[in-house]
């Protein structure tokens, strides 16, 4: 969808802010351009569109050399979102959201169902946001009608240069999320600009790490970055803690279950001791007829006479299918719990405790250095007397 050929940006001063970068991104795909400061990313972003000229290179779009097209059509191929918004002051919501198609000779009538259409899209009820100012809102509403406005002639592609940087963590945490829904949604070709590699993991389909004067050290997957860092600069940019980070893309997997005893809420404490011996275990699951999750069961509450409903503990900790690692540790830790359930809907898979969830963590990371699924990784572990 979008490619840099060698694109090089060198200012009169001999400063290069950009050189020799190559980068290709697929169509529908989020990309994350990260480094340090002066390091290129932005100048990049605005290279794309042409609010910059590079100084040598090509950029293509759909195949077409964006160098040798009108600048002003091209931006209107392209959304753009910066951190400041950029909003109209004088002009109403729906207004701000609808100026592109406006510049584009749209109808009143078919502008004004966009923008209400958009305001629905990112969480804006239009009722009650359409017809006020930007000065009613607060930061990360404006950001939102930013993304709107962004969208709101249905381009291909939407560059973002450090979109949400300038609201509370809070507001950053829920924008961020509302991105990832409407992403899903719209599927555009986006490149976004951020300095947070927690945010860059968060969102991205692949990441672009830059260095100082443009240089791309490493392009690869959250995972892949998080895994195996290219290099020296990599490794230090994410960060010591890039194995925490790494949780957040590392989704649960089938084979990383443990499979504990399992009893009923209708067994007898008596059978549930003779399973919780053969097994040789202090727990077990305990579910209800159905077969979904109830809670747990001790070892030490199976001596007295009575059913199993009567001594279960009720367990909050669990997570869905395909959820992340981090997800799973974040539940294990909310609720001081050894273990959390795993659910496919309402049905038991398993459970992750602290040693699988270890065990899942280092398959991943070694399947991504060894280019092989990570059922094929088996672990070495220290034996233990």
């Amino acid at each position: 969808m979008i490619r840099l050929d060698r694109v090089t940006k060198r200012y009169g001063d001999g400063t290069e802010a950009v050189g020799e970068l190559s980068l290709d991104v697929p169509r529908g795909a989020l990309v994350m351009l990260v480094g340090p400061s002066g390091c290129g990313k932005t100048t990049t972003l605005k290279m794309v569109n042409r609010l910059i000229e590079p100084t040598s290179g090509h950029i293509y779009l759909d195949g077409d050399d964006v160098t040798h097209v009108d600048p002003v059509q091209l931006r209107r191929r392209m959304g753009y979102v910066i951190q400041q918004v950029g909003l109209f002051p004088h002009r109403t919501i729906a207004d701000n959201v609808a100026t592109v198609p406006e510049l584009l000779g749209w109808d009143s009538k078919r502008r004004k169902a966009r923008a209400l259409e958009l305001l629905e899209l990112v969480g804006l009820d239009p009722a009650r946001f359409a017809k006020r100012y930007p000065h009613q809102l607060s930061g990360g509403q404006q950001q939102r009608v930013g993304v709107a406005r962004a969208l709101a002639a249905d381009p291909p592609v939407l560059l973002m240069d450090e979109p949400f940087g300038a609201v509370d963590p809070i507001a950053r945490d829920h924008l961020q999320s509302e991105f990832l829904r409407l992403q899903q949604e719209v599927k555009k070709t986006v490149l976004f600009v951020t300095h947070d590699i927690e945010e860059a993991v968060r969102l991205g389909d692949r990441i672009a790490v830059f260095s100082q004067g443009g240089k791309l050290e490493q392009y690869d997957t959250p995972a892949s970055i998080l895994g195996a860092p290219a290099n020296g600069f990599v490794g230090d940019f994410v960060g010591s803690d890039r194995g925490l980070k790494r949780m957040s893309v590392t989704a649960i997997d089938a084979g990383d279950l443990d499979h504990p005893p399992v009893v009923h809420l209708d067994d007898s404490l008596v059978e549930a001791a003779k399973r919780l011996r053969e097994e040789r275990s202090r727990w077990a699951v305990v579910l209800d007829s159905r077969d979904r999750l109830h809670g747990w069961i001790g070892i030490d509450t199976t001596a007295a006479s009575g059913l199993v409903r009567d001594a279960a503990r009720r367990m909050e900790a669990w997570v869905p299918a395909g959820a992340s690692l981090k997800q799973a540790f974040a539940e294990m830790l909310q609720y001081d719990a050894g273990w959390v359930a795993v659910l496919e809907g309402e049905r038991f898979l398993g459970v992750l405790t602290p040693r699988t969830l270890h065990e899942a963590l280092r398959r991943s990371v070694e399947a991504d250095a060894d280019g092989v699924p990570p059922a094929q990784i088996v672990l070495d572990t220290v034996a233990t007397a």
